[in-house]
C-alpha cells in the first residue's frame, strides 16, 4: 500500500544501495592459502638443507597434511564460494569455458572459474599425496617417516621416489597457477591477489552474486583441532621407527 501511495504522489521509491565490493573469500580460506605457500617453501628448503633439518621437514609435512585435509573438508562444509559444488564444473562446461578464454569471451567469476577449479583440485590432490607418502619415506641413511614400519622396505622406497618426483609436478602446477594469477591481476584487471588478502572483490560485473554472510570461523577451528589431534594420535601410536634401523 505504501508503494502505491508513493507512485500516486510521484515520489521516487527508495532502493537499496549497491555494494562496491562483495565478500567472496572467508578468513579460513585466506589463512589456508598463505600458510600453504609458506609451508610448501619450508618443506623444500628443509629438504635441500640436508638430514640435520629432517625434523623441520617432517613438521612442515605434518602441518601441510592437516591444512590440505582441512581444505578438502572445507570444500563441503565451508562458505559458499569455498565449496566444490560452487566452482567445480563438468568436463563439457569446462571445455566450453576454455574455448571462451581463447576467444576472449570468457565471463567474470566471483570465485574460481572452471579452469581455476581444475588447478585447485590438482594442487589439493597432489599435495595430499605428497604429504601422505612422506609419512612412509626412507632415505636409506638416517631418517624414516613416522609410519615407515607399516609398509615393506621396498614399498617405502617406492613411496619415497614418488614423494620426491611428485614435488616437481606440483612445482610445475604452482608455476602455472602463479602465471594465471598474474594474467588475471595485471592484464584482466581482476584483482584476485588483493581478494586473497582482503576477501573482497569489486562488485562491478558480479551483480548476480552476493557476499558471504559468515566465515564460519568456529567450524574451521574445530576441524583444524580434530584433524591435528587425529594426526597426532596416528603418529604417536605408530610403531617405533628407530627399531627398524640397523646401523
Amino acid at each position: 500500500m505504501t508503494q502505491l501511495n508513493d507512485q500516486k504522489n510521484n515520489q521516487p521509491l527508495t532502493q537499496a544501495p549497491k555494494l562496491a565490493y562483495l565478500r567472496i573469500w572467508d578468513l579460513p580460506v585466506r589463512i589456508f592459502h598463505w600458510l600453504l605457500v609458506i609451508l610448501f617453501a619450508a618443506a623444500y628448503i628443509t629438504h635441500i638443507l640436508g638430514t640435520d633439518y629432517f625434523i623441520y621437514h617432517l613438521w612442515s609435512g605434518y602441518a601441510m597434511l592437516v591444512l590440505v585435509s582441512f581444505r578438502i573438508l572445507w570444500g563441503f562444509v565451508g562458505s559458499y564460494y569455498a565449496r566444490f559444488s560452487n566452482f567445480v564444473r563438468n568436463p563439457i562446461a569446462t571445455i566450453k569455458y576454455a574455448f571462451s578464454v581463447l576467444k576472449k569471451t570468457d565471463q567474470h567469476h566471483a570465485g574460481h572459474n572452471p579452469l581455476g577449479a581444475l588447478m585447485v583440485i590438482a594442487l589439493l590432490l597432489g599435495l595430499l599425496v605428497q604429504a601422505v607418502t612422506g609419512l612412509f619415506t626412507n632415505d636409506e641413511i638416517f631418517n624414516l617417516g613416522p609410519l615407515y614400519t607399516y609398509v615393506s622396505d621396498e614399498l617405502s622406497l617406492s613411496l619415497t621416489s614418488l614423494h620426491r618426483q611428485l614435488y616437481y609436478w606440483i612445482l610445475g602446477a604452482v608455476i602455472l597457477h602463479i602465471a594465471a594469477v598474474l594474467i588475471h591481476q595485471f592484464l584482466k584487471r581482476d584483482k584476485i591477489i588483493n581478494a586473497m588478502f582482503t576477501g573482497e572483490k569489486a562488485a562491478k560485473g558480479l551483480e548476480s552474486e552476493t557476499s558471504i554472510s559468515s566465515s564460519k570461523i568456529w567450524l574451521a577451528i574445530i576441524l583444524i583441532v580434530v584433524l591435528s589431534l587425529l594426526l597426532t594420535w596416528v603418529v604417536i601410536n605408530s610403531p617405533e621407527v628407530l627399531s627398524e634401523l640397523d646401523y
